[in-house]
């Protein structure tokens, strides 16, 4: 039989297929689906901390029960198939408590997991086709990224997970992964959305912009990531980690409140979670602080750098992704030391944001 899957399911299959997120061969099946939720790990131990399902109808299950092999098909092409193994279904609110730390519907992704469809089914997969979608040309596969790193000599590589267009405290961020690695690997998430995100056109013109003109020629790579973000913070945290492991990367940034929304996370809580199992990723994750603005010290600056933090707290300005959105949504300029002149001229005449959440 077929089963028609939408662009999000599709992307899942596509990451799956293409080893973005070994060590997964499928869709979770029961057992797996809740010893991630249970534990972080997988049946045979390995790390890892989110849940990666497809969901169906009832009806739809129903007519998968007896099949052997199910043909997948998106925008009318075939792109894959999956074994079903297993049709099983959870209690949300309490998978979402465990996973992203509430059960309120506010939070986008316990959102997300409470639209899915009735049933999940679980089992390995082969993806046979990929589909362009309007982001793959922007798009690096895990195999494409390791060769250009071993092309371009690099021993030791680290990615940077983001979803804004670059501001000072990035930059910060990412100049220090460079006096520790060969090279730095940019890789903008630009799966489904919320209204009011920067658009993939934003985010890939001011980071081209960004490398172009200010790291050295030949020592950063940008590429986006066609996946959703599940905002689970420390949880996608660790996830993140795993998928740049798979790329070929040596080293991940692992910032403040990472892969956070509103106030649902601490400041550091995705450190602390990511230490938890940091001999086990295969990945050296760069556990870095702030930034922020200090008007005293005139720079770019964290906690563990400037006495003003706690000293003249009025002098600190936090730097955010929500700041900036915020500010060029309300058609500002931000300023100079918040985001570089040159960034915001890369993004003029650009559709900067989501207009509507992206089912």
């Amino acid at each position: 039989m077929e089963l028609r899957i939408d662009k999000h399911q599709y992307l899942e299959l596509e990451k799956i297929g293409m080893g973005a997120f070994a060590p997964l061969q499928g869709f979770m099946d029961e057992a797996t689906f809740h010893s991630v939720v249970d534990t972080m790990r997988l049946p045979d131990r390995q790390v890892f901390p989110l849940p990666v399902v497809l969901d169906v109808t009832a009806e739809d299950a129903a007519n998968m029960q007896d099949a052997d092999t199910v043909t997948l098909v998106y925008e009318g092409v075939t792109v894959g198939t999956i074994t079903p193994t297993s049709f099983f279904t959870c209690e949300r609110s309490a998978v979402a408590q465990k996973v992203f730390g509430t059960a309120e519907i506010a939070h986008p992704g316990v959102a997300a997991l409470m639209r899915l469809r009735e049933i999940f089914v679980g089992g390995p997969i082969e993806w046979t086709n990929q589909v362009k979608t309007n982001v793959s040309d922007m798009e690096i596969s895990p195999t494409e990224a390791k060769q250009i790193f071993k092309d371009r000599g690099w021993k030791t590589i680290c990615g940077f997970q983001t979803r804004n267009v670059p501001h000072r405290a990035h930059e910060y961020l990412q100049r220090v992964a460079l006096e520790h690695v060969d090279g730095l690997f940019v890789q903008p998430l630009v799966g489904r959305k919320r209204k009011g995100d920067f658009t993939p056109d934003a985010v890939m013109s001011s980071y081209k912009a960004m490398i172009e003109g200010f790291f050295p020629a030949k020592q950063a790579v940008l590429g986006i990531l066609s996946t959703h973000m599940r905002y689970a913070g420390p949880r996608e945290a660790v996830f993140h980690a795993i998928v740049r492991r798979n790329y070929g990367c040596t080293h991940f940034i692992v910032g403040r409140d990472h892969a956070g929304v509103g106030n649902y996370y601490g400041k550091y809580e995705a450190h602390a979670l990511v230490r938890q199992f940091e001999d086990e990723l295969g990945i050296k994750v760069l556990r870095l602080h702030g930034p922020f603005w200090c008007g005293k010290c005139d720079t770019i600056a964290t906690e563990q750098t400037c006495r003003h933090y706690l000293d003249e707290p009025s002098a600190i300005h936090e730097i955010s992704g929500t700041d900036m959105r915020a500010l060029l949504s309300g058609g500002e300029q931000p300023q100079p030391h918040i985001m570089r002149p040159e960034i915001v001229a890369s993004i003029a005449g650009v559709q900067l944001f989501i207009q509507e959440d992206e089912e």
